[in-house]
Parts: structure tokens; sequence; C-alpha cells
């Protein structure tokens, strides 16, 4: 995001069930620290995923990021190259915080900016309902577990003919049979992965 004298940097942890922000933190430089201190932070406040999606980003696949993932477990999955769709709940949390926020406020200093997005996510969270989650809040279907899951990946998918994962498995005669399955990791209790992105400079 472009400020008065140079960039800022955005980085943020979201739950893909709830589309609730867990954690974000801002910098003036691409340094993978700020990442692994939201990432650590979201970890400290919410427990730890199953699964935890990325873009393929240096500050994502530096050793200090890949530690902490890897130290707790998770499992860890990265977009696509090039495939924006991959990671599509953190582009339209992308789009909602330029337009909805920065674009309207013109921050000019990281200072302004902190207050500025702080107020945003509180906003986002509890109060601006979602379409995509039958117009409740990120925070009521975080609290309650209901109501959330992958309905705009799959609305895309079918809009564009997105290609799903594909598994195949051997038959009694050895045949080969492919079976389509969801290209979003679902956990037993229900719970999809978190996923976490950078913003580009604009």
């Amino acid at each position: 995001m472009r400020l008065d004298r140079g960039f800022a940097y955005l980085v943020a942890v979201i739950d893909w069930y709830s589309r609730r922000v867990l954690s974000w933190r801002i910098s003036n430089s691409m340094e993978a620290a700020f990442c692994v201190d939201c990432l650590e932070d979201a970890l400290r406040a919410h427990g730890k995923p199953e699964v935890f999606n990325s873009d393929q980003g240096s500050q994502f696949t530096s050793d200090a990021f890949m530690g902490v993932l890897k130290r707790e477990d998770i499992a860890i999955s990265m977009d696509g190259r090039g495939r924006a769709y991959d990671n599509i709940f953190v582009e339209r949390l992308w789009r909602s915080v330029k337009h909805e926020d920065v674009y309207l406020n013109g921050y000019s200093a990281m200072g302004e900016l902190l207050i500025g997005l702080t107020k945003y996510f509180a906003f986002y969270n509890t109060e601006r309902p979602h379409q995509s989650l039958v117009n409740l809040t990120p925070q009521e279907v975080h609290k309650t577990s209901s109501g959330g899951g992958a309905m705009i990946v799959d609305k895309y998918r079918a809009k564009e003919r997105l290609p799903v994962a594909l598994r195949s498995s051997g038959t009694e005669f050895e045949e080969v049979r492919i079976e389509s399955e969801s290209a979003i990791p679902i956990g037993k209790t229900g719970a999809a992965p978190f996923s976490c992105e950078k913003s580009s400079a604009t």
C-alpha cells in the first residue's frame, strides 16, 4: 500500500471456513520477520490448523516461516504459480481492505495506517456481513462453526471450469478409475485450513 514516503506491506492469516482474520501485521519492508510474527500470533490465539495454505512468496518459503509450521507439525500447502483462485479467500480480503478502507482514507504514514486497519479489521470480523456466509459476519460463523465453507471456490470453479483435484484408484481388475475430490482439504473437525498471503504494492 502506497504511503507518502514509500510503501507498507500487509500480511494476514485468515480462517478459510469463517473468513475471519485471525492475525495481521504491517511492515515497511518485505522481510520475513513480520510474517513469522503474524503466524506465531495466530497459532497462540487460535491453535494450530491441520493445513496452512499460502502463496509462494519468499517470506512464506523462508526457513523461519516454514520452520514454525514444521515445528507445529502443520501440513504445508502452497498455491500453484500464477493461480490466484487457489487462495481466493485472501484475494477477496485484499480487495475489501483496499476498496472499503485504504483507497477511501488515503493513509500517508504507518501510524495512520495501523490505526485505520485496526478499526477496519474489527469492523470486518464483527460487523460486516458476508453474502457467502448467508449474511453472517466472520465472527458469528467462527464462534458457532456453522454457516461457512468453501462456497466461493465452488462458485468460481463451476463458472470458469477450474480444474478439480483428481485421485486415481485401482480396481480388482487392475483398472484405474479417476475420481474427482474436493480441492479444499477439510479436516476431521470440518475446519478448513488457515490461509496467509502478502499484498502486492499498489
